[in-house]
């Protein structure tokens, strides 16, 4: 393989940063001090310059790296570095004593190194090389590029997205064409998963949705003496608005986000992959079947959620308002006509694909 030019300085940073560490003079003795705790960086000031001693290394460096800023400078004009105490040097020393260095620099001082080891000299030298003497800094992304690169990421979503409604389309008309190729196994175990299991949360958050919509309403049709009118005001908006609505956010959050959990963890695992190179077809085997099975099963938890949400209204309409069942009953059926009733059951179809879709899409990009 064949190396570009700036990979040289890196490769040999590298090399000199291993052999500063290896080959340290303490090491020589054995295990026992290859295991002993490194002794600590320090910096004592002398009367021509600064000593260093210690472990320069990631372990030995300890609050010097906090401190370097206070460190006393002696009074002369040329400060001799010695380094023959230095008994290891890593990069993460060597970044620091260029910050000493940088910092002479600063006062209008020289400096000049003494006592130090050939191998550390390399690494000091190629550490100093850099530009600023410092750990390079990110880029910073221009405003204009950052809402490029967001609108080229939301227009590469957007056309997944539609490349994959055009898929499970295609194969959802196959399916059609061919009822022998309908799984109705993982239909079943999803209509159960989605519909059954999601029951109680279902008929618990929709007769709480009735009482509260029969309570915020029986203050103003007291007011007018037309309690009556709270069946009117309870029928229309669960069966219509609320019932669907509910049911399709607790079924996003229960179910949509499970197939997408489901699909991308075989998607991450490669078992997609798998199924692919057997010849399955992965939308016929987990897409198709969550599609059949939540626009199955939604359309009944709305219908089970309207049941619920107008017992709850009945309640509070008897609590609160003196409206006995049976006159509650005889209004609903008078202030909801079919159509309202069926607009309602209509958007769970709708929902229920746009939730299976959204999560099996979001499932395949993991």
């Amino acid at each position: 393989m064949v190396s570009s030019a700036r990979d040289t300085p890196a490769k040999a940073c590298l090399i000199a940063e291993i052999t500063a560490r290896v080959e340290r003079p303490d090491n020589r003795d054995g295990d026992t001090a290859a295991t002993s705790p490194p002794a600590p960086a320090s910096i004592v000031p002398s009367s021509d310059g600064l000593e260093l001693s210690g472990h320069w290394t990631a372990f030995g460096i300890g609050p010097l790296d906090r401190r370097l800023d206070s460190v006393e400078i002696p009074g002369v004009n040329n400060v001799v570095i010695d380094g023959s105490r230095v008994a290891a040097l890593d990069t993460a020393g060597a970044w620091v004593l260029q910050r000493l260095l940088a910092r002479l620099h600063e006062q209008g001082l020289t400096s000049t190194r003494r006592g130090w080891s050939p191998r550390f000299t390399k690494l000091i030298d190629l550490i100093g090389a850099t530009p600023t003497g410092s750990m390079p800094a990110a880029p910073r992304r221009a405003i204009f590029a950052s809402i490029g690169r967001g609108t080229v990421s939301a227009l590469d979503q957007v056309y997944a997205m539609l490349s994959f409604i055009g898929e499970t389309t295609q194969s959802l008309a196959g399916s059609i064409a061919n009822p022998r190729r309908i799984r109705w196994r993982p239909i079943l175990h999803n209509v159960q998963t989605a519909g059954v299991n999601a029951l109680p949360i279902v008929g618990l958050l929709s007769f709480l949705l009735g009482i509260v919509v029969a309570y915020q309403g029986a203050d103003q049709l007291q007011r007018y003496g037309a309690n009556i009118f709270v069946a009117d005001l309870v029928g229309l908006s669960m069966l219509r608005e609320f019932a669907p609505l509910i049911t399709a956010i607790i079924a996003a959050g229960r179910s949509g986000s499970a197939y997408a959990a489901q699909i991308g963890t075989m998607s991450v695992t490669e078992e997609i992959d798998a199924m692919r190179t057997l010849g399955m077809p992965p939308l016929d085997l987990l897409v198709l079947p969550k599609i059949i099975a939540l626009m199955i099963a939604l359309p009944l938890l709305t219908v089970y959620a309207d049941v619920c949400g107008v017992a709850g209204g009945m309640l509070m309409a008897k609590t609160k308002l003196g409206v006995s069942y049976g006159d509650f009953l005889d209004r609903l059926v008078i202030a909801v006509e079919p159509s309202t009733y069926l607009i309602g059951i209509g958007k769970a179809p709708v929902f229920a694909a746009i939730i299976a879709v959204v999560g099996c899409f979001q499932g395949f990009r993991t």
